[in-house]
């Protein structure tokens, strides 16, 4: 039993290890800066302050997600697909952030949003035979990949061209 708990534990801890990575890695890209406040905005996007909030909640819900689904996975192949999943999300989740706010890009960020979404999904229908409440822990996560997809195109919309934008604008 000991040896159980030990293991689970450092599940735990991987999974809580991976989910910061993926926060931090994605709020050092998120630069809200000169040319982010140059942005027209929909008039109902969330404020600012509540993406920090609405990301941890969404983070640890996948993390716990990971850990629930681990201890019921029964095979090597299901641990590998899990655990290559979860990767493939995490990097297109920072990718985004990449392309939206480093790149200064959010036409290509609409474009890749569609990919963390089907990451999403593919992860609840590989989880969902695992274990239907790890499944389940992560809709509001594919619910707020689509909400960002629609304020996404809102922001393209609103501030197309990007090609040559600078800081204060266009060239």
């Amino acid at each position: 039993m000991s040896d159980y708990l030990s293991f689970y534990w450092v599940t735990i801890l991987i999974a809580a290890l991976f989910a910061l990575v993926v926060a931090g890695v994605g709020g050092a890209l998120t630069q809200i800066g000169p040319w982010y406040r140059s942005l027209q905005f929909p008039s109902w996007k969330p404020p600012n302050w509540s993406f920090g909030p609405i990301w941890m909640v969404i983070l640890m819900l996948a993390s716990t997600s990971a850990v629930l689904a681990w201890a019921g996975t029964t095979s090597g192949s299901q641990r590998t697909g899990l655990v290559g999943l979860f990767v493939i999300n995490g990097v297109l989740n920072v990718l985004w952030n990449l392309l939206f706010f480093t790149l200064r890009r959010p036409d290509w960020a609409l474009v890749e949003t569609v990919f963390p979404w089907l990451s999403v999904l593919a992860l609840m229908a590989f989880i969902w035979p695992i274990s239907a409440t790890a499944s389940l822990l992560l809709a509001p996560y594919l619910n707020w990949v689509a909400i960002a997809g629609v304020l996404n195109r809102a922001i393209v919309r609103l501030n197309e061209p990007f090609a040559g934008r600078t800081e204060t604008g266009t060239i």
